[in-house]
């Protein structure tokens, strides 16, 4: 049985970081695109980052490009999204996907077959 858990959320004041982190276990992640997806209230879900199964090559969304990072560890079989400037959009439920999307599906949530419950980020001073 798969299973895809999220930790690492709270809460943070704007200008604060956060690190979140994906753990999977009952299957080997190395041969799997892995993404972050988040959801506000009231939203839909959007697309976060995504790294390639190497973890040579990752994809930011224009709103968290440059302030986001996400890094993988197969041997641990676990990723990571270190987001720094939070800001009050980025308010929402994270959750970890894995798939096999290739670089030009990353975007898109259909090509995830596994998902996680998520974990809360609240940004508000």
């Amino acid at each position: 049985q798969v299973q895809v858990v999220e930790s690492g959320g709270g809460l943070v004041q704007p200008g604060g970081s956060l690190k979140l982190s994906c753990t999977v276990s009952g299957l080997t992640i190395t041969t799997y695109a892995m993404a972050w997806f988040r959801q506000a209230p009231g939203k839909e879900r959007e697309f976060v980052a995504a790294i390639n199964r190497s973890g040579r090559y990752a994809q930011y969304a224009s709103p968290v490009k440059g302030r986001f990072t996400m890094s993988r560890d197969n041997a641990k079989n676990m990723v990571d999204l270190q987001m720094n400037d939070l800001l009050p959009e980025d308010t929402a439920i994270y959750h970890c996907a894995l798939g096999n999307a290739l670089q030009v599906q990353f975007e898109m949530a259909r090509y995830y077959d596994y998902w996680g419950q998520g974990t809360q980020v609240t940004v508000s001073s």
